[in-house]
């Protein structure tokens, strides 16, 4: 199977969309996967032939207000000016953020949905991630153990569904980590950055008078 995933984060190869494409990547390793970065795809003939001859089209991005990134909307709209997606080509994604709720994810995974139908596709299926802040640092949990417990039970199934061009409900994870404990690790973080730029904590809640 020819698999296409396409990464739709902005930070690219440093982002919470490469952790999950490589968790993804290990339960497809036995099918021909080609990885491209929305911030960087340039497309050409090439790209366009690996692309329109994929069974399966992956796009894994975060949550930008409460929808898809820029540049991947961007590319997005190239696609279909292009006629880059055949019709009846499967369309699968999967999309993160610093929300804990996984369920926050819903309206950019409708879009997906939606442009989707446009392009004639076929939608496969979506996975929203809550909580995406905590995938840097638990890269040396197990997979599918302990804080990963829920996402790799999602993504098995995703990746079942994937192997099997099934098409079905979305799913949509919490992380297996406390909500109270995430919230005052969140806090911290933005503390020590602050502190890092040689600003204070009530300088983070200080209002500007610009308009």
């Amino acid at each position: 199977m020819k698999i296409t995933l396409i990464n739709g984060s902005p930070k690219a190869i440093k982002s919470n969309s490469e952790i999950l494409g490589n968790y993804l990547s290990s339960l497809l390793k036995e099918n021909e996967i080609k990885k491209y970065y929305s911030i960087s795809f340039k497309l050409n003939d090439k790209m366009k032939n690996e692309i329109y001859n994929s069974d399966v089209l992956i796009f894994l991005f975060p949550l930008y207000v409460d929808g898809i990134p820029s540049n991947l909307l961007k590319l997005l709209v190239e696609f279909e000016k292009e006629k880059v997606i055949k019709s009846g080509s499967k369309i699968y994604c999967a999309v993160n953020n610093g929300f804990y709720e996984g369920k926050q994810n819903h309206l950019a995974i409708l879009q997906m949905k939606n442009w989707c139908e446009k392009v004639q596709a076929k939608w496969g299926q979506g996975v929203g991630v809550g909580a995406g802040e905590l995938l840097p640092y638990l890269k040396k949990c197990k997979f599918g153990k302990g804080p990963l417990k829920n996402l790799g039970k999602a993504l098995e199934k995703f990746s079942d569904n994937i192997l099997t061009l099934k098409s079905d409900e979305n799913i949509y994870i919490n992380q297996n980590w406390l909500r109270i404990l995430y919230f005052v690790q969140g806090s911290i973080s933005w503390v020590l950055k602050a502190r890092k730029n040689n600003l204070r904590v009530k300088d983070l809640f200080r209002k500007s008078n610009k308009l």
